[in-house]
């Protein structure tokens, strides 16, 4: 032994460097572990609101707790609805096996005590999972309890070869361990329910085929459906809704308009307060129904409604003028069969008679139009239809000086259709001239109606020198409610009415018209062939 040898050992020096190393590699051993216990927390702790796939987590979990703990088998018992579902995650593999915890007794107690607890696997129940663990040589399992903030999520086992004790330190971060997954769990179970049910309202205000639209205090859209984003005049419609939207803010209370846009489109518009827990008002939905077409509807059968009680007083009227009108016929023909015809009074009687026969004529049409609510069709001829309505208006378009000119081309064959319908669209064509005529203030007033056949149509004309319709104006002509005359004069109804009627016959109605100048109207209905007309 040389003299530095000696004097180590004399000293010490060498035993305490190897101290030294060692505590220094315990220690780093430590911080090792410490550092795999943290990385092992933070992969659990990072899917917390992901849409996770448990076993995915649960297998990188095993693969770095394994250099921490000794275990030769792990698997995870999860509970749906208090129903048990094994997952087997090590060794590798994957297996789902029949689980009743009602007789695994040790599983049931580890639940209800909260804490960790160890048992032999030769003393659990004959069952499938006993028989796994012992063909691996499994001898005795670790129990680890899983409990979220409200309920218990499973037990998270881990197997052993040998009988070895649990260290402290080791059921300690099992423990902290499995509290962290069990509150990775529930949070990733109630994130799938807010997402479900987020999606669940998302499609249903999708499906909704009526417009919703949902509005912040500035009144600003910052949530719409499919409908309203198709809808083409969206902007016009937040424009006009806004004085709702902000009486609902100040109110508080639902509300409701209606909403007319361009063609006559006509939209109810309810509108509803969304509150916060605080009962403070932080938007409002609104929610519009196009009744569009069901206006049209109730403005039809409004209009069918005058029609049938005009045509129930017309019958009225008809059949009590023809009891004198017969009486006033039958004593002028004997009076004038009875009077010579140089005879003075002669002429006068033929007056009597003649203004008799044209009162007869007018009750006759009253007659016809009292049964428009007959619709039967059947054929008729279009020259007729015109001089039973010129029966009924004559008399009022003579009175506003206005002269007529007919056109009527003889050899027209007959058509199938409501004789008293056509005739409803013949009187409001030629009320609507006349009205334009009134207007118009010309000193020489006149229509003129004009019939011929055009390819396969039937077409009545109707033509007026009036005061014309503008042209961006003619597409809504046929719209209902749509008229610039007087509240007393008219609804908006007649050519809306006149053009359902035309379509119900195959037919339709056209129109040209020069501002200033007049219109002309054209009534087309289908010509039917020679074979159906037999």
């Amino acid at each position: 032994m040389n003299k530095l040898e000696l004097i180590d050992l004399m000293t010490g020096v060498k035993s305490a460097k190897k101290t030294y190393y060692t505590e220094l590699k315990k220690t780093v051993d430590q911080l090792k572990k410490k550092n795999m216990q943290l990385e092992i927390m933070n992969d659990i702790t990072k899917n917390m609101n992901m849409d996770i796939d448990i076993q995915e987590i649960l297998r990188n979990v095993i693969a770095k707790l394994k250099q921490l703990i000794t275990f030769d088998d792990s698997h995870f018992v999860i509970l749906h609805e208090e129903e048990p579902a094994l997952l087997h995650i090590s060794p590798n593999g994957h297996c789902e096996l029949e689980m009743d915890l009602h007789r695994f007794q040790d599983f049931s107690l580890a639940l209800k005590e909260k804490q960790p607890i160890q048992v032999e696997v030769n003393q659990l129940p004959d069952l499938p999972e006993k028989e796994r663990l012992l063909s691996l040589e499994i001898e005795s399992l670790l129990l680890v309890p899983l409990y979220g903030k409200s309920k218990k999520i499973g037990i998270w086992t881990f197997g052993r070869k040998k009988k070895n004790t649990w260290l402290e330190d080791e059921l300690e971060f099992l423990e902290q361990l499995s509290n962290q997954l069990a509150l990775t769990l529930e949070n990733a179970q109630l994130y799938k329910e807010v997402l479900h049910s987020k999606q669940e309202w998302e499609d249903t205000f999708k499906a909704v085929e009526d417009m919703i639209l949902v509005f912040d205090h500035k009144g600003t859209v910052y949530q719409s459906n499919d409908s309203a984003r198709d809808f083409s005049d969206l902007l016009a419609l937040i424009e006009k809704s806004q004085s709702l939207i902000q009486d609902t803010f100040t109110c508080n209370k639902p509300g409701f308009q209606e909403i007319l846009l361009q063609h006559d489109t006509i939209l109810e518009m309810h509108a509803y307060p969304i509150q916060n827990k605080e009962h403070q008002v932080y938007g409002v939905i609104a929610y519009y129904k196009n009744v569009t077409e069901r206006r049209q509807m109730e403005v039809q059968l409004l209009h069918a409604g005058k029609l049938g009680a005009i045509g129930e007083m017309a019958a009225g009227i008809a059949h009590e003028l023809n009891s004198p009108l017969t009486a006033i016929l039958g004593n002028s023909q004997i009076l004038l069969r009875k009077t010579p015809q140089d005879n003075l009074d002669y002429m006068l009687l033929d007056d009597i008679k003649i203004c008799g026969d044209r009162c007869r004529q007018i009750v006759k049409s009253l007659l016809t139009f009292s049964r428009q609510d007959e619709y039967r069709f059947h054929y008729y001829s279009i020259n007729e239809a015109i001089h039973q309505v010129l029966n009924l208006l004559k008399f009022q378009l003579g009175k506003k000086q206005i002269s007529l000119h007919l056109t009527l081309q003889e050899d027209l064959p007959f058509i199938k259709g409501s004789q008293p319908q056509i005739e409803q669209i013949i009187i409001n064509l030629l009320l609507n001239a006349k009205d334009a005529l009134d207007e118009s203030g010309q000193t020489e007033k006149a229509i003129a109606i004009t019939t011929y056949t055009e390819n396969k149509f039937m077409v009545v004309q109707v033509t007026d020198n009036g005061t014309g319709i503008e042209k961006e104006r003619l597409p809504f002509i046929f719209h209902p409610f749509h008229t610039t005359k007087d509240r007393e004069k008219g609804t908006g109804l007649g050519l809306s009415v006149s053009l359902g009627i035309a379509k119900d016959h195959g037919g339709r109605i056209d129109v040209l018209s020069t501002p200033g100048q007049g219109s002309t109207f054209f009534l087309r209905l289908p010509l039917q062939a020679d074979e159906e007309r037999g």
